[in-house]
């Protein structure tokens, strides 16, 4: 037997005496959770885990400590859970996922009340679109009357993009969600081609004006600068270039935007497909004011703040792992008036149902400051 197989059977020896006393350990958690539970106690006990890792963190070496901290961490995170599931552990939040898997409809709706951002032709109206067979369609001006046309009933869904392949997340939906109260309900996928679109008689070399919107002029940079001496403008919506070069009657502007735009405005591509990736797809999302949990709900998304200290985005972390939940989205946006703080949104795979998103949905607040639940849902492509 080698030195190394030698070092190798030694390492098995301990690893088998660490799983005997981690199951000890765990069976003590069990007796800890039904003492609490006679006497009414929290689970939670963030003084005794504090003084817990100082005292093991002072047992080791210095250069050990840190592997310690984080040894002990998890010990401690998968005590909490046990004792959780012991005395049924639940909170308001996890519960009213439970009302509204219980009370929602199976199957979602075919027709509905819908707004959306812009005018018709917009990449938006497609999304709804697709996501509902016939929708009736209220144009608004921007996404945060979107938001409030939810948030107040004057309809029952809204569609908003929430993040593109190319170009990233749709900064400005992304901060609206701090600001206002909604559900998300349903998401989908939507492969998204650009066209230079201009009036009838124009031609791509005289074109010295385009007009689109943010995240459009991002996804199709490398066109654009192929293009020579062009201006690029912002403007509120794809489709309302469309309809400000439809209307304008000048041949040297054009307007980055779906093809349906060319049909509903009486325009031309000038050129075809010209996002700079072949796979450009955007994300919408698909909102409401009530919580409503249809069938197939295999996603979810959360929002939330932490403590500004080292470790407590690992200690978030640490839980999904923990209940095996992959994290498909992790995205941060400063709090407005509050100097370098940071809201976290979270999209994760798991379905609405099962037992790991309860106990996650239970215990989040032992490792954050604040928490959202904003729905959860199926994505359609």
């Amino acid at each position: 037997m080698s030195e190394l197989d030698e070092i190798r059977r030694d390492i098995d020896r301990i690893d088998n005496q660490i799983v005997e006393l981690f199951l000890e350990r765990m069976a003590c958690a069990e007796r800890v959770a039904d003492y609490k539970a006679a006497r009414g106690l929290p689970v939670l006990d963030r003084s005794r885990e504090r003084a817990l890792l100082a005292q093991r963190a002072g047992q080791v070496p210095p250069e050990m400590r840190t592997y310690v901290e984080v040894l002990f961490q998890l010990l401690m995170e998968a005590s909490r859970n046990r004792q959780g599931e012991r005395v049924g552990r639940t909170s308001e939040v996890a519960e009213a996922i439970g009302a509204a898997l219980a009370e929602s409809p199976a199957t979602f709706p075919r027709e509905a009340f819908v707004a959306c951002q812009g005018v018709e032709g917009a990449y938006q109206q497609i999304a709804t679109d697709r996501m509902f067979r016939h929708a009736q369609i209220s144009y608004l001006d921007s996404f945060e009357a979107v938001f409030r046309a939810v948030e107040e009933g004057l309809c029952e869904y809204g569609v908003v993009p929430i993040e593109n392949s190319t170009a990233g997340s749709v900064t400005r939906v992304f901060d609206l969600m701090m600001d206002h109260s909604f559900h998300i309900v349903r998401t989908c996928r939507l492969k998204i081609d650009h066209n230079l679109l201009a009036l009838p008689g124009a031609t791509l070399e005289g074109i010295r004006h385009v007009y689109s919107h943010e995240q459009a002029i991002n996804q199709c940079g490398e066109y654009l600068r192929s293009m020579g001496d062009v201006q690029v403008h912002v403007c509120e919506n794809t489709a309302v270039a469309s309809k400000m070069v439809a209307e304008g009657g000048r041949s040297d502007v054009a307007a980055l935007a779906s093809l349906p735009c060319a049909d509903i405005y009486d325009l031309v591509p000038l050129a075809k497909s010209v996002q700079d990736r072949g796979n450009n797809y955007t994300r919408f999302a698909c909102i409401a004011k009530q919580l409503t949990i249809f069938a197939g709900a295999t996603r979810s998304s959360l929002m939330l703040t932490l403590p500004h200290e080292p470790g407590s985005l690992y200690k978030v972390l640490a839980k999904f792992f923990e209940l095996d939940i992959n994290i498909v989205k992790l995205e941060s946006r400063p709090i407005p008036e509050r100097d370098f703080e940071f809201m976290f949104y979270f999209d994760v795979d798991c379905p609405a149902a099962s037992p790991e998103f309860r106990t996650l949905i239970s215990s989040l607040g032992d490792v954050c400051d604040e928490f959202r639940y904003l729905g959860s849902y199926a994505e359609v492509v």
